[in-house]
């Protein structure tokens, strides 16, 4: 029995010029990098837009620029030859010497340090993990999860059941809240914690974050209103603000440590019922990417509290295969006793 060809394949061949075109930015310049005719390339890419139905590129003055559709094709181009300089290297080195590749996407409001610590244990990987980090918004994250762009997702909110496809949340651990600043502000702070918050300049999660709201609850327990003087969605910048002394930062107290090392911050208070949740998102209920199970299983850093078996995802996977993840302690948050 002879084997099924698909009807509709794509042809990489036009792909090739179209990748030429939009890496050159030009179609003179593709030209030359491809030695053919520029005749030759735009029928080329022709055939690949009636094949895909839309077009690739507009007029953009003398020139041309990427559609939106392009942009989207561009991205998967850009993989798909990446992965054919690898089939060629490795023809090249022989076989079993390839490296593993890792693609994480990062929340932009996940801890950057903690990141960082997390992810250490894949540059020390044996045999090497080839790394690639993005950075975005969860929603984007778990589209590209779902189309195998990236094998995790790092995220500081569980993914919600029903969020665009089958995706599971693995608990990595939770941390308190620690309430940092610079040296000269925390001296300027004289009375004691919480207190010495109220009326304090503070740079804040912005609104839609969750753990601007658990501080919001936590700022009302203690019977204090930190001024509001900026919001962020990225945690690091958010640090380098506050390097100013511009207001005090909220930060988990896995990372207060480095964060004081790093940034010369001083530790004026810590928020114990606040807790902080970090997750590994994948399209798999248990891990099999030799790296993911590496920095999984190596634990929180210090300071956070790691929930117990790495490879399980936490709480039942609903209909839809998201795993939801246990509640959190309810009821109203208290702030801690009086003192540092």
């Amino acid at each position: 029995m002879e084997p099924s060809i698909p009807r509709e394949f794509l042809n990489y061949h036009h792909l090739r010029y179209f990748w030429a075109v939009a890496e050159e930015g030009s179609l003179k310049r593709a030209a030359t990098a491809l030695g053919v005719s520029q005749p030759s390339i735009c029928a080329q890419i022709q055939r690949l837009e009636e094949a895909l139905g839309e077009n690739l590129f507009r007029p953009s003055g003398r020139g041309l620029a990427l559609t939106e559709f392009g942009q989207l094709i561009f991205g998967y181009a850009e993989e798909i030859f990446a992965l054919g300089g690898e089939i060629l290297r490795a023809a090249k080195q022989g076989p079993g010497v390839r490296a593993l590749r890792l693609h994480v996407g990062i929340v932009d409001s996940f801890p950057k340090l903690l990141a960082h610590e997390i992810l250490r244990p894949v540059f020390e990987h044996r045999p090497p993990v080839q790394l690639t980090c993005h950075e975005g918004k969860l929603p984007d994250l778990l589209s590209q999860l779902g189309t195998h762009r990236l094998d995790v997702a790092l995220s500081d909110e569980p993914a919600s059941p029903g969020l665009l496809g089958k995706v599971f949340n693995h608990l990595l651990g939770s941390s308190e809240i620690s309430f940092c600043a610079t040296p000269e502000l925390a001296s300027r702070m004289k009375r004691r914690f919480p207190a010495k918050l109220d009326g304090a300049p503070a740079l804040l999660p912005t609104q839609n974050c969750s753990l601007r709201r658990d501080l919001e609850h936590w700022f009302r327990a203690a019977g204090v209103q930190p001024r509001v003087v900026a919001e962020f969605e990225d945690a690091a910048l958010a640090k380098i603000a506050a390097t100013s002394g511009s207001g005090f930062i909220a930060i988990p107290s896995a990372v207060a440590g480095e964060a004081v090392e790093r940034y010369g911050f001083r530790v004026i208070g810590r928020a114990r019922e606040v807790k902080t949740h970090f997750y590994a998102i994948t399209t798999e209920r248990r891990f099999t990417h030799p790296a993911i199970l590496a920095m999984t299983g190596s634990g929180m850093p210090g300071g956070a509290n790691h929930p117990g078996e790495p490879m399980r995802s936490h709480g039942a996977a609903d209909e839809k295969g998201v795993s939801r993840p246990k509640t959190a302690r309810q009821g109203r948050l208290a702030p801690p006793l009086p003192g540092r």
